[in-house]
């Protein structure tokens, strides 16, 4: 483990697990209020170069939960971390603080709400039951105990293949579903999907028509007596296109249907803290279908501040026990990534499926990038040299968004 970074003071501040670019956002929101921030990583970290992180630090490996807690809880005891609060950005460190929440709350706060909650949100099998309970609108799904039962299943076609639990299938295959047009197509996936993961984990579910323009999200900070701050968001564009792991350009909007259902989802079990509601509006029958549901900040969070609403400060205030006033994103505030927009849409250009006037105009009032900030310019200078190892890690087609 290495360090870097200078005093963090007497006041609690924040240790964010994972130092993306989400992370970044978390960062930025806290340490513009002076809060002083720790990242902690195990990839090449742009969150690092902030000039709001006190200090930077290196693990070996944060996928299995008990190596996540002991990363944690060392750089808790080693650098006085007292009292500050835990920020996780994937969704096993999610897991891992909630099966672990006693232990890391000896040192830290931990918002993440325990594992009778956080389990609705890690299996995706549970949340389409919760939504079921809940009376919120989801796509049909089916499953098959082996290949010998798909024939017997009354699927409509295209159905898409998908994890239950995306940790144990994403970072093996670097693909978040697969689709599949006809029986043969299915069963070829569904070998392919349960080489990886156990048949019982994968969901088959029908495929949604439509692009960016149907693809809707509820983002929120849920405090102990209900919302309090919320955000309505269109996820225009996506990498890779057609099943995005990571929204690329995405607008606040005003869309009063996805409110209600989704605070009765989240009420249902008592959720409290940052959540991202994905949903895909079915033109089919008029339906917004709840595709996922996300425990944690989100990579487009960012947006918010702009927008009116903070989401890391107003969770860091409330963990403090500081008052946090309820508030509402406005309407047209857009964020883009352009390291992975501009690639994904020249691709999209190209292939007829995008219009390049379109393009152009969706850029020009661009209200935040996810990565460049002029009073913080060197995480943006630090994304650009490890583009090569992006590429190369995370795969051409995914990054660039190519089929």
């Amino acid at each position: 483990m290495r360090a870097a970074g200078g005093d963090a003071g007497q006041r609690p501040g924040a240790l964010i697990v994972g130092g993306d670019y989400q992370g970044l956002g978390i960062v930025r929101s806290l340490g513009r209020q002076g809060i002083p921030v720790a990242v902690l990583d195990d990839e090449p970290s742009i969150g690092r170069f902030s000039r709001y992180t006190v200090h930077a630090l290196r693990v070996a490996g944060l996928r299995e939960h008990r190596e996540i807690a002991d990363a944690v809880l060392d750089a808790g005891q080693r650098l006085d971390l007292r009292g500050w609060v835990l920020y996780p950005t994937r969704d096993e460190v999610v897991a891992a603080f909630s099966r672990h929440r006693d232990e890391l709350s000896r040192i830290f706060r931990v918002p993440t709400p325990p594992w009778e909650t956080i389990r609705w949100a890690w299996d995706k099998r549970l949340t389409y039951q919760l939504a079921d309970d809940a009376g919120v609108s989801r796509p049909r799904t089916w499953s098959a105990a082996s290949e010998d039962a798909l024939a017997a299943l009354d699927i409509r076609y295209p159905v898409t293949l998908k994890p239950a639990i995306k940790e144990h299938f994403i970072y093996r295959t670097n693909l978040k579903a697969l689709r599949a047009d006809h029986l043969d197509a299915l069963i070829a996936a569904f070998r392919r999907v349960s080489s990886v993961i156990p048949a019982d984990e994968v969901i088959l579910q029908e495929y949604i028509p439509g692009g960016g323009d149907t693809q809707f999200s509820y983002c929120a900070f849920i405090g102990r007596e209900g919302p309090v701050g919320t955000m309505l968001a269109r996820r225009t564009r996506q990498r890779p296109p057609e099943f995005g792991r990571s929204s690329s350009y995405v607008e606040t909007i005003e869309l009063p249907g996805l409110v209600e259902p989704s605070e009765r989802l989240l009420a249902a079990i008592d959720y409290y803290g940052l959540v991202e509601l994905e949903y895909k509006l079915d033109r089919r029958d008029g339906l917004l279908k709840l595709l996922d549901f996300n425990p944690r900040t989100w990579g487009y969070h960012s947006i918010g501040a702009r927008a009116g609403v903070d989401f890391p400060l107003m969770l860091h205030r409330d963990q403090l026990g500081l008052a946090v006033a309820s508030a509402r994103a406005r309407a047209g505030v857009r964020w883009v990534r352009l390291t992975t927009d501009v690639p994904t849409s020249l691709s999209e250009i190209v292939h007829g499926r995008l219009g390049l006037p379109g393009y152009l105009r969706s850029m020009r009032d661009v209200n935040r990038e996810a990565v460049f900030e002029r009073d913080d310019l060197l995480p943006a200078l630090a994304e650009l040299a490890l583009l090569p190892h992006l590429f190369r890690t995370r795969g051409r087609q995914q990054w660039m968004g190519a089929t």
